[in-house]
């Protein structure tokens, strides 16, 4: 499971990224205003636009954090990852993990295209990461291990 998924996230990451750049003017808007629109803005920081600059320092932390998540997934040395929805939510994670490493590395920004509402723009690769911070979480709190300690 997770080697799919992981590789599924990135796929879909980057395709879409491509097809942005590709297709969509940097700053342009479709539509022009809206709850949902498709936006090209090259973010050069982390979540909402902060650390700003800092390609680096991002790229050395995703490059440890990706090696982390992927040493989980296969040592399967924590209980609650170690099944199918584990699995999935770490594939989740490093997908999306990948997906703006590469931007980062070889751009030196990352692209973001999605834009909803009040919340600033993002990209399958931000989607992923959050839903898979949000299966582990769930995973976390069902578990035996907080109660364990």
């Amino acid at each position: 499971m997770f080697p799919l998924v992981f590789l599924t996230v990135i796929a879909l990451d980057q395709l879409t990224k491509h097809l942005v750049r590709g297709g969509m003017a940097l700053g342009e808007s479709i539509p022009a205003e809206g709850f949902l629109r498709l936006v090209h803005i090259q973010n050069t920081g982390a979540a909402f636009g902060i650390l700003d600059d800092a390609r680096p320092w991002l790229i050395a932390v995703s490059s440890i954090a990706l090696v982390i998540i992927i040493w989980l997934a296969i040592s399967r040395r924590i209980g609650f990852l170690d099944n199918i929805w584990g699995r999935l939510t770490l594939g989740f994670i490093a997908g999306g993990t990948l997906g703006n490493l590469i931007d980062r590395a070889y751009y030196g920004y990352v692209t973001d295209f999605l834009k909803a509402g009040i919340w600033p723009a993002f990209n399958i690769a931000d989607a992923s990461m959050v839903i898979g911070m949000t299966i582990l979480v769930f995973l976390y709190l069902r578990s035996e291990y907080p109660r364990s300690q």
